[in-house]
């Protein structure tokens, strides 16, 4: 007899995470809000330019809760249960993943739809390069950015002793979470309009494939036991 498919914790994963990162996710999505609302009323180059690059940055501080729940899951002893039931580790690690792009989807979202409703409903115009540099930098920067914070913290945690305040993983997680985007602002910023987005190509390529090798190596570089064991 064939035994049962494993039921997915994906939706579970995903409301758990904005239950416990409740208040990380709103100060993101009203932080992001109010600058998208500033940007989008403020005449000349600076919607197109400065928005795309600051959407990234804001967004990824709201996808706390997904490593909350992986943190205190493991702290728990959560997964020893999981992975004798059979769900094997790299659910887990999909599981979060899929939290944090629902929360980064959530704020990245909300902040488009009001400014860009800001800008139809004043009458004033969206840019071609606007368009372009959120669907070749905000977005794929967002979700790389992500990706790349949670996996790198979900190793760091798995691989690491419990602590509490910034030296714990989820301590430094909001700084590590704006560094993609923040290198990638500065970087365009430097370069000026002329090579901005040949840099903003190079950044996003660059976060979205360390992100994936990171993801790839999760499940053979991390022994089960450390993932078990929170001491």
């Amino acid at each position: 007899m064939a035994s049962a498919p494993l039921p997915s914790l994906l939706g579970t994963t995903i409301r758990r995470a904005f239950i416990v990162g409740r208040v990380n996710l709103v100060i993101a999505t009203v932080v992001s809000l109010l600058w998208g609302t500033i940007l989008s009323l403020t005449p000349g180059s600076s919607f197109a330019s400065l928005f795309p690059l600051l959407l990234p940055i804001l967004g990824t501080i709201g996808t706390v809760g997904a490593m909350l729940v992986f943190t205190n899951d493991r702290a728990k002893g959560v997964f020893e249960y999981l992975i004798a039931y059979g769900v094997p580790p790299h659910r887990i690690f999909t599981n979060v993943l899929g939290a944090a792009f629902t929360m980064i989807a959530v704020v990245d979202g909300l902040t488009l739809a009001v400014a860009l409703s800001l800008r139809v409903a004043l009458g004033l115009a969206i840019p071609i390069a606007f368009t372009a540099a959120i669907l070749g930098y905000s977005l794929p920067m967002s979700f790389g950015g992500s990706a790349l914070t949670a996996a790198a913290g979900m190793f760091w945690t798995s691989l690491s002793s419990p602590r509490q305040g910034m030296n714990s993983p989820l301590g430094l997680l909001p700084l590590l979470g704006v560094a993609p985007g923040g290198l990638g602002f500065i970087l365009a910023e430097a370069a000026g309009p002329a090579d901005q987005a040949y840099v903003e190509v190079g950044a996003v390529s660059i976060v979205i494939v360390l992100a994936l090798v990171l993801l790839s190596l999760e499940s053979r570089l991390m022994p089960r036991e450390r993932l078990l064991s929170p001491a």
